[in-house]
């Protein structure tokens, strides 16, 4: 069964269908153009409407089988959209620049975030109060560089199942990791994104903050009811497995 997804008329009306201009298009994206108004190209929202459900039933399948899936968007539309979405589910995030190496040298990233959580920790307890005053702002400081950077990561524990991308353009280097690492994408495709590099691409516009939204918001959406079938199905197994223990007993 096809998970929900807005319709073409809802994808219409947050101006999925408006690319980029003509002479910014990439080849590749040929076949999800439907033509062209004033210069600008405009995506085909039948294939939209296609695509973004293939999407949403692939990161369902990822929500029930209990991956994990690394929302990124650092392009200050994006920012806030994917931030919201990504706490509601408890998901990492990147919001605010990729990090050189989050998936090609992770270990060395979550060395890092951990760095973080233990400065926060220490915060929280008062445990700095005997830092002077100007280390104790040197260290606040360093903890504001390390919250913009790497909040959102900071609880990650393993590497991620799966990318949802907005913009394949500023988010290439994101792109070429989880390549060469052989992690699944999904991303917003716009009409000068190369979509062979990704696994789901979802075409339409990246830069307007309603096409964002309603495309992040369905995926997000989908993954969450995929999420809570696998805690249902873990709660199922808990009380089978508790059952099986009081029979033997």
């Amino acid at each position: 069964m096809s998970i929900s997804i807005p319709s073409m008329q809802q994808l219409l009306e947050a101006g999925v269908h408006f690319g980029h201009q003509v002479r910014r298009g990439h080849p590749k994206m040929g076949e999800y153009i439907y033509g062209v108004r004033e210069g600008v190209h405009i995506v085909n929202l039948e294939l939209s409407e296609k695509k973004l459900q293939e999407a949403a039933d692939y990161v369902n399948q990822l929500g029930q089988q209990g991956k994990t899936i690394l929302f990124i968007g650092t392009k200050k539309q994006a920012q806030p959209i994917i931030k919201e979405a990504a706490e509601k589910l408890g998901a990492p995030y990147m919001d605010y620049r990729w990090i050189g190496g989050m998936l090609t040298n992770f270990d060395e990233v979550r060395k890092n975030a951990k760095k973080l959580i233990d400065l926060s920790e220490k915060k929280e307890k008062g445990e700095l109060s005997h830092y002077t005053k100007k280390e104790q702002l040197l260290i606040s400081r360093k903890l504001e560089k390390f919250n913009h950077e790497l909040g959102g990561i900071a609880k990650l524990e393993k590497i991620p199942d799966a990318l949802f991308i907005v913009d394949c353009v500023a988010e290439k280097t994101a792109i070429a990791e989880a390549t060469r690492m052989g992690i699944p994408i999904v991303a917003i495709a716009d009409t000068n994104c190369n979509p062979a590099l990704i696994d789901y691409p979802i075409p339409g516009n990246d830069d307007a903050t309603k096409s964002i939204k309603i495309i992040v918001d369905a995926v997000a959406k989908a993954y969450e009811e995929g999420l809570k079938g696998f805690q249902k199905s873990k709660i199922k197994d808990q009380k089978e497995a508790e059952k099986k223990e009081q029979k033997l007993a």
